[in-house]
């Protein structure tokens, strides 16, 4: 209960607070509207007291006694206009008497008595004056708005009052004071709140009476005539910045025609003041020169209202578009000022001029896309070539140059204009004419080539930066093929709205661009051949097939350049096809609204008229049927009107100006002339007089000479602005990365050329840094498939290094680069375009390369820029070793760099390199050689080179190309052979590095190399070494890399063994001088890489170098001692290493006093050896070995077969039987013995290969046959010398051995052997060596001890014969018979005991 009571309390006593809240409240808002209501009462005392005091200085003024020095006297009270008078009393009497608030009262009440007294012509001057301020004071203190009743009414009278205001003549400064005073009432009349209720009219007139103080204000005092203008100007400023408002009022697309009671002033006000400034462009002053007077533009009124024109443009904005009529204005009247003056006027209206049309271009420029170009081509572009004032041409390029600085400007040109083949090349004309004002023509740069040049700059940087962007925006897209090509037929003069998918229209308006460069080519060929010109419209695919005559019209009609005589001459043929060209060739012509010798000089400027009369009949035929269908009133009843007048204008303009006519014709005999042509009836006399005036006066051009200057007349105005009425607005769009490209190609040229002679003259820093900005950017742009601009840039700029003079020694070369700025910035900035930018490059390498060589030649390069062995390495450690050792080799390389924001940090580094240029105290920092390296270090040539890896294909063989070439010596010149040496060496360990880099695609680029190498070779004069010895060193060190990492891909293995064989074959005297090399890096490979090695090539390449560079002294025992220990591990000898480890083993067998017991080891081990060919026999022909590439060289191929064939593993042995056969015949006994002991061995081995009789006979015919043959020989050879009993016997011991082993293998195989067709010649074979060894002369030595050992050997096999029934009397079998035979001529006393007399 008590918590309830306490709950009930806090309520009560919460309510009670609330009320007294709310009493509170209503209590303020009570004491709140009673201030309210004071300060308002005070505020009403306050407007009353002011207007007292006016009213009551007004009267003063009017009663003061006259100025002894005033032309005025003042009338007596009576005679002063009584009603001026008593309004004054009776507002001054109601002014303390009021019944209601002064906002609530009609304002006309407070304001007349000051307008009449500002209107009355009989009140001094003084008053005038003080009627002025009171009224100024009243519109500033807004005593009244828009919502007052009688606002209206008093608003408007306010400007009749003012504008009718009259002013005794006193003084010129007091008259000056009072129209300052007027020129302030105007102003704030214009910006007081109720002006919105003004009428076009009372607006109109703010602004004449506002422009006639401004004429007054001329002929006095400054001050006024400053005021007067400024006064202007905010007029025009408060009108036309209500212009976006005015479409609200009136509705969309409508236009007040007429004052209103229920609106304020609107659209027709702003059109008429337009067309009031507009008209003041033509306002002239009379001047007087020598008698004569002149009329010429008045420029102080052409400024002022090219000012106003501008501060309106400013101000309007894109609104001025919802206004038809005023956009037509500014359309045609503007622009046609603007052009017509802009060529004829000073400097500064002409800069005022270029600036109204960038404000224009800013706001309106979907509606002026003729005017425009226009502009640019009638005004800017003549204005900046030579032949104006050097200031005008100086405005003139600034004013371009303003242009270019807006972002999308240079892209909206080249879309709309170079991509349009009906318009000018607006764009690349704007390049060129800054190319070419740029290019210096003294020894000093002109303020003209400085301003040119750095527009040209402001240019490149705007399509470096768009390119950047996007592309960093979208990598993956494509930037489309370079330059477009035109695949089928599509009409050139049709276009095609932005409005659809981006891509297909970038791809339409490149297509475009490449349409016109085609027109322009086919124009060349029609000037010289009309047929070649227009079949080259067919082949290229401007022209239908059938051809349309619309597209040859187009073609005549809109192609520059083109030989008028020639367009005359066709369209007046007969041909039908012709006729009809003719009649849509008329057609592109917009007449409307041309009288008709407009029309007619409009017609005849686009060709001349041929001599032919026919000819002439049907062109003027086609052109009256299009003038009479487009004529704007009714003037001609028909076509035939027009035609006989065309005719007769024809003739009056050659009796006027052809000067052999002496009796030229008169007004009225051409009228007379001219009667009852108009369908009976004749035309109007004024527009006869009209047209002979205006042909006497200006002669038509008839016949003229092709390509003549064509000016901007009236008559094109007009055609340009009914054109204009039909033609698809500006397109407005976004930078694009494709045909930024395209647009740039359309001027690397002579940009390239600018911005290299520029850089040659400019003395400059600061112009220095802009030709290095501008060769940073076009390799930002050249990387999207310009290379070969970037290559020529390049090839400039190494000019300026001085690395490339021929005809300087290197003391000279190392004095000029040191002191030349130029020479150093370009090396700094060529070298890092290579590192930056070095997948854009391609010829450049070349040039790159050639400054690098010479670099190294002045010493300014470390020993070694690179470490080839260790560039792959990317260890910190590494990294720490290889920078102590050279300053310049990996600098550090921040892969997260942006190519977006590549520009500011190299231009970073050129600004610290100025700076540091500059400093007079940089001596200080070191010797000159220190400063030179430290440019060096800058340039981080070795990032070059190990990080090639991210080169495309095309610049990475561009830049080993280039580096082989130098090694092999072209370009270059050597002054010492140790010069030579040490060049040739630093290109291979740069192609060595490349190389390292880019294992990884290795097969890609490789055979490129290869032919380059094949290339070298063919040279004239040139020398392998020392080319060759240092390039089979880099290609080993090549080679090693390669296997170290296991490569899945044979042809990589493949192709570096080609290049190494290549290299030694050029001369083999390189595998004497390089035989430590060879032998290291072949042993190495062989120790530690052998299961990598997986092509017959690499194995035949590395054991043949092994046996070739292990024969000399200081390699041969790590040669031995890596083929042993390949031979004994087995594991590495494969089917297809086999017979080259066998070939190589006998390289080292067969050398002179090598080590009798590593021959010995070597012939075990090919004995041995026999084992591996029985397993790879036992299984099928398979070994881990034994696969081979499909990409294998012939060769290989063929190998490739024996070692799929049933018979390779048996050629393998007889290559083995064929190593041991040569053995045997080494010098040293125990080699040869040894020899025929292995191969014995071998034979035993190789019971279980599965001889077949055929292989058996082979293994007798090409080892123990050639084996037995060459030793009886040497033998025999031995014993015809003198003093060689010792070499004889011990040859003569070996063949014992040889003969022994015939036996032993004859009796192993006997079996298989005689089952062969060929056996009995086999035996006789067996026989006849039996025989020549038993007959054996050797001379004087005496008989051969091998003669003892025949008789058993023959006993051994003839018994076993017997014993295996091979050798048995048969019939129809003569073997025993011959055998019989032969054994009697060899050894007759075996013939009983071998065949006793029974046996017959």
């Amino acid at each position: 209960m008590e918590n309830v009571r306490r709950q009930n309390q806090q309520e009560e006593a919460q309510e009670e607070v609330e009320e007294e809240k709310e009493f509170e409240n209503k209590c303020s808002s009570c004491r709140g509207k009673e201030r309210n209501k004071n300060r308002l009462r005070r505020k009403d005392l306050g407007l009353s007291c002011m207007l007292n005091t006016e009213v009551g200085a007004v009267l003063a003024v009017i009663r003061r006694p006259a100025d002894s020095n005033s032309q005025f006297i003042p009338p007596p009270d009576e005679s002063v206009n009584s009603q001026i008078l008593h309004s004054l009393k009776s507002l001054r009497a109601l002014i303390f008497n009021l019944q209601q608030e002064w906002r609530t009262i009609d304002p006309s009440i407070y304001l007349s008595p000051f307008l009449d007294v500002i209107q009355s012509g009989d009140v001094p001057a003084a008053a005038t004056g003080v009627a002025l301020s009171a009224t100024l004071k009243i519109l500033n203190l807004e005593i009244f708005d828009e919502t007052n009743p009688g606002a209206r009414e008093a608003i408007n009278l306010a400007v009749i009052g003012i504008t009718s205001c009259r002013l005794e003549k006193t003084d010129p400064t007091s008259e000056d004071a009072v129209m300052m005073r007027v020129l302030q009432v105007l102003t704030a009349i214009m910006k007081h709140p109720a002006s919105v209720l003004l009428t076009d009219h009372a607006v109109c007139t703010v602004v004449n009476s506002c422009f006639q103080v401004v004429q007054r204000s001329a002929n006095r005092g400054d001050l006024l005539q400053r005021n007067a203008r400024y006064t202007m100007h905010e007029l025009i400023q408060t009108i036309y910045a209500r212009l976006p408002d005015f479409e609200d009022k009136e509705g969309p697309g409508e236009e007040s025609e007429s004052d209103t009671e229920d609106s304020g002033y609107g659209i027709r006000c702003a059109i008429d003041i337009f067309h009031f400034l507009c008209s003041l462009l033509n306002v002239v002053e009379v001047v007087e020169l020598e008698g004569s007077t002149t009329q010429t533009a008045d420029e102080n009124v052409q400024l002022f209202a090219l000012v106003l024109i501008n501060t309106a443009i400013e101000l309007s904005g894109a609104g001025v578009g919802k206004h038809p009529k005023l956009l037509r204005m500014i359309q045609d009247d503007l622009f046609h000022h603007l052009i017509h003056y802009g060529t004829c006027s000073s400097p500064l209206v002409l800069a005022m001029i270029c600036s109204t049309v960038l404000n224009t271009y800013h706001f309106l420029r979907r509606s002026i896309l003729l005017q425009l170009e226009a502009f640019f081509t009638f005004v800017l572009f003549k204005v900046a070539r030579i032949g104006y004032s050097l200031q005008l041409q100086e405005v003139a390029l600034e004013g371009i140059i303003s242009f270019c600085r807006q972002p999308t400007f240079i892209f909206e040109m080249y879309v709309n204009y170079d991509c349009n083949p009906i318009s000018q090349n607006v764009f690349e004309e704007i390049g060129k004419l800054l190319c070419k004002h740029a290019f210096p023509t003294g020894s000093h740069l002109t303020s003209l080539q400085i301003q040119a040049f750095e527009g040209l700059v402001v240019m490149i940087h705007i399509i470096a930066d768009n390119i950047d962007t996007l592309v960093g925006e979208d990598n993956s897209s494509s930037f489309g093929s370079y330059p477009v090509e035109i695949t089928e037929y599509k009409p050139f003069w049709e276009e095609r709205s932005k409005e659809e998918e981006l891509d297909s229209w970038v791809e339409f308006v490149r297509v475009r661009k490449a349409q016109k460069r085609k027109i322009l080519i086919a124009a060349n060929h029609f000037n010289r051949d009309e047929k070649k010109g227009l079949e080259y419209l067919k082949i290229s695919n401007l022209v239908s097939d059938p051809p349309d005559p619309k597209s040859y019209a187009f073609f005549f009609r809109y192609t520059p350049r083109l030989d008028k005589n020639t367009i005359g001459d066709y369209l007046g043929e007969p041909d039908e096809f012709k006729i009809q060209v003719l009649k849509e060739f008329t057609d592109t012509f917009k007449l409307s609204g041309m009288i008709l010798d407009t029309a007619l000089r409009t017609y005849l400027e686009t060709f001349r008229l041929p001599g032919e009369s026919q000819k002439i009949q049907r062109i003027l035929e086609a052109f009256s049927e299009k003038f009479y269908d487009q004529q704007s009133s009714e003037l001609f009843v028909s076509k035939d009107a027009v035609f006989i007048l065309c005719y007769s204008l024809i003739m009056l303009n050659t009796d006027q100006h052809n000067p052999q006519v002496k009796k030229k014709m008169t007004e009225e005999e051409f009228i007379r002339n001219n009667r009852a042509i108009n369908g009976g009836n004749d035309l109007p006399r004024e527009y006869l007089s009209e047209l002979f005036h205006s042909i006497s006066n200006n002669a038509i051009t008839l016949f003229g000479q092709t390509g003549s200057p064509i000016e901007m007349n009236p008559s094109r105005w007009i055609e340009l602005i009914n054109k204009a009425k039909i033609t698809e607005p500006f397109i407005v769009c976004d930078f694009d990365r494709r045909l930024g490209r395209d647009m740039f190609a359309t001027i690397a040229g002579p940009s390239v050329a600018a911005l290299s002679v520029i850089f040659e003259h400019a003395e400059e820093d600061e112009t220095l840094h802009d030709c290095i900005e501008g060769l940073f950017s076009i390799a930002r742009i050249a990387q999207y498939g310009l290379e070969d601009t970037l290559d020529e840039l390049l090839a400039s700029f190494c000019k300026f290094t001085t690395l490339l003079n021929p005809y300087a020694s290197a003391e000279e070369t190392l004095y000029a680069f040191s002191n030349d700025l130029k020479a150093r910035m370009a090396t700094l900035a060529v070298f890092t375009i290579a590192n930056k930018f070095g997948s854009s490059i391609r010829g450049g390498w070349r040039s790159i390369v050639d400054c690098l060589l010479k670099l190294k030649r002045l010493k300014l390069l470390p020993q070694s820029v690179v470490e080839p062995e260790n560039s792959a390495a990317t260890s910190s450690d590494l990294q720490k070793h290889i920078r102590a050792e050279s300053v310049v080799i990996f600098p550090t390389h921040d892969s997260k760099l942006s190519t977006n924001r590549i520009s500011s940090g190299l231009i970073g580094r050129f600004s610290h390199f100025l700076s540091m240029e500059s400093n007079e105290d940089s001596l200080t920092l070191g010797s000159e050689f220190e400063q030179n390296l430290k440019i060096i270090q800058k340039c981080r040539i070795g990032n070059i080179f190990t990080n090639s890896s991210s080169l495309p294909d095309d610049p990475l063989l561009n830049l080993g190309r280039s580096l082989i070439f130098a090694a092999a010596g072209k370009g270059q010149k050597f002054s010492t052979p140790v010069e030579e040496e040490e060049t040739i060496g630093f290109c291979w360990d740069l192609i060595v590095t490349i190389s390292l880099s880019n294992l990884h695609r290795f097969p890609s680029f490789w055979p490129s190399f290869h032919d380059y190498l094949l290339a070298v070779a063919q040279f004239p004069l040139f020398s392998p070494i020392p080319f060759a010895e240092k390039a089979i060193v880099g290609l080993f060190k090549v080679c090693l890399k390669l296997l170290a990492s296991y490569q899945s891909e044979k042809l990589s293995e493949e192709l570096i063994f080609k290049s190494i064989n290549l290299m030694w074959k050029l001369d083999k005297e390189i595998l004497d001088t390089c035989c430590e090399s060879i032998t290291q890096s072949v042993s190495k490979i062989l120790t530690e890489y052998p299961a990598n090695l997986q092509t017959q090539l690499g194995w035949k390449s590395l054991l043949h170098l092994l046996s070739v560079t292990g024969r000399h002294t200081e390699t041969y025992d790590q040669g031995v001692e890596t083929l042993i220990m390949l031979m004994s591990d087995g594991i590495h000898v494969s089917r297809i290493n086999y017979a080259y480890c066998i070939d190589c083993a006998f390289g080292f067998i067969a050398l002179k006093n090598s080590p009798l017991e590593k021959n010995l080891k070597i012939l075990d081990l090919m004995a041995n050896s026999v084992h591996l060919l029985i397993q790879w026999y036992r299984n099928g022909y398979s070994d881990p070995g034994s696969t081979l590439s499909n990409t294998s060289s012939s060769s290989t191929e063929e190998n490739s077969k024996g070692i799929g064939s049933f018979n390779f593993t048996m050629t393998l042995f007889i290559k083995l039987g064929e190593a041991f056969r040569k053995s045997s015949l080494a010098r040293r006994e125990e080699i040869r013995n040894h020899a025929i002991s292995c191969l014995h061995k071998s034979f035993t081995l190789a019971e279980e290969l599965g001889f077949t009789s055929t292989n058996c006979i082979n293994c007798f015919n090409l080892v123990i046959f050639a084996m037995v043959d060459d030793l009886h020989e040497k033998m025999l050879e031995y014993s015809r010398r003198e003093n060689s009993e010792r070499e004889m016997r011990s040859m003569e011991g070996t063949l014992k051995i040889a003969m022994e082993l015939l036996t032993d293998v004859y009796l192993q195989f006997l079996r298989p052997i005689s089952e062969n067709s060929g056996f009995r010649t086999f035996w006789l074979g067996v026989l006849r060596r039996m025989d020549t060894c038993m007959k054996a002369d050797l001379g004087e030595y005496g008989k051969s001890r091998v003669q003892n050992v025949v008789p058993g050997l023959l006993m051994k096999m003839i018994s076993t014969m017997k014993e295996k029934e091979v050798l048995v009397q048969k019939e129809g079998d003569d073997l025993w018979e011959i055998t019989y035979i032969q054994i009697q001529w060899i050894a007759p006393l075996l013939k009983d005991e071998l065949f006793p007399e029974e046996d017959f």
